[in-house]
């Protein structure tokens, strides 16, 4: 049976996001929210974000992925690079990444290029990550077709069996990325609809230009 959405809605009524108040670099802020988010009672994996891509078939595809690392310069996170997603990236590395915080009414939207980080520190969290982890990596091509879960599980255990008290080295096809910014907008729910909405834009001279933006 069609359910009617049309009254389905909520009042943001939380903090205001003004403008004076929020730092020039917004690296910084996102720090501040992220913790924030992290730090939230009933808000569970902060760190994941939506990842979207313009796909091989021209199409635009978002999945969820987690942020594994936050630096000075971007967003880090693993995957395989001969996944759906990592042929996307090679062909075109402009992405959109988005984090939502229904509890604190807050959304994060950002845009920019993104590139392979150096091989020794894929190398660094993929010996930081459980076994199982590990032989998931290396047992799934990621993305592909496959005829039943049967199959895949009866490769996973040949994967296991090959690496039984063997080291578990990285695979290279598997590694991270960094999405550097060029554009992040900072939301914050507020009544009637009327968010605040600011957005940092980099500039050439490396600098972030402030406006805010109607809802």
């Amino acid at each position: 049976m069609e359910k009617d959405l049309s009254h389905y809605r909520k009042s943001y009524e939380r903090n205001p996001l003004i403008r004076e108040d929020v730092p020039e670099n917004p690296m910084e802020l996102f720090q501040k929210w992220f913790h924030e988010a992290d730090d939230f009672d009933g808000l569970e994996e902060a760190n994941a974000m939506s990842v979207s891509t313009i796909g091989l078939d021209g199409f635009p595809k978002t999945r969820i992925v987690l942020l594994k690392k936050i630096t000075w310069e971007g967003f880090i996170f693993f995957t395989n690079y001969n996944s759906e997603k990592g042929k996307a990236i090679q062909a075109n590395p402009k992405v959109c990444l988005n984090f939502f915080w229904h509890g604190l009414e807050r959304q994060i939207i950002i845009k920019g290029k993104v590139e392979k980080i150096a091989s020794n520190l894929s190398d660094g969290y993929f010996e930081s990550r459980p076994d199982g982890s590990k032989l998931g990596a290396i047992a799934s091509d990621q993305s592909e077709e496959i005829d039943s879960r049967a199959s895949l599980d009866a490769k996973l255990k040949e994967i296991e069996e090959k690496y039984k008290d063997k080291e578990i080295l990285r695979p290279e096809y598997w590694g991270g990325y960094i999405v550097k910014p060029s554009s992040i907008e900072f939301w914050q729910g507020r009544p009637n609809r009327m968010h605040d909405r600011i957005l940092y834009s980099l500039q050439e001279d490396f600098s972030w230009k402030k406006s805010r933006l109607q809802p």
